[in-house]
């Protein structure tokens, strides 16, 4: 069932087939539901995650407010690169806003195929790493218009004079 999933990605459509093979096996189909959550905050961050179907919700609750909607992760984006980075823990929730059909590589052997096949495990580091960028600087935007929309009409004033 991984390799129908895996050939719909062109994230790594530039592969050599030896590495195909390799990063291939290291992928495992999760289905969920509308409304599951994948992984809480502060949840130990074991997982990555490739949506092939469906679009996942990133939440940050920050210690003094509500929970903040951040991102919304579409098809052939990522989620969970908490654990791609080797952190201990995730530090937003991902919740299916739909159902959802993905991709799960626990960080554990991403990092080992850089070990095991440096140059294989480079190319995959930099395709996730440019989808990840790209994620960041939608999320950024949207935070910026998260806090807009939550300052007092003066304060914003205040701000926008200096």
């Amino acid at each position: 069932m991984v390799a129908p999933l895996y050939a719909q990605l062109n994230l790594f459509a530039d592969l050599t087939p030896e590495q195909d093979v390799i990063v291939e096996q290291l992928f495992v189909p999760v289905s969920m539901a509308t409304g599951e959550l994948l992984f809480a905050q502060g949840d130990p961050a074991e997982y990555l995650y490739i949506v092939i179907e469906g679009e996942v919700s990133i939440r940050f609750k920050p210690d003094d407010g509500p929970p903040l909607s951040i991102a919304r992760i579409k098809p052939e984006c990522v989620v969970g690169w908490s654990a791609a980075l080797g952190s201990p823990e995730y530090t937003s929730a991902a919740i299916c806003e739909a159902d959802c059909t993905l991709l799960r590589i626990s960080g554990e052997d991403l990092r080992n195929l850089c070990d095991r096949c440096p140059e294989t495990g480079s190319y995959v580091l930099q395709r996730l790493a440019e989808v990840i960028a790209n994620r960041l600087r939608n999320t950024h935007t949207q935070v910026l218009a998260l806090l807009e929309q939550g300052m007092q009409p003066g304060l914003r004033k205040k701000i926008e004079a200096h």
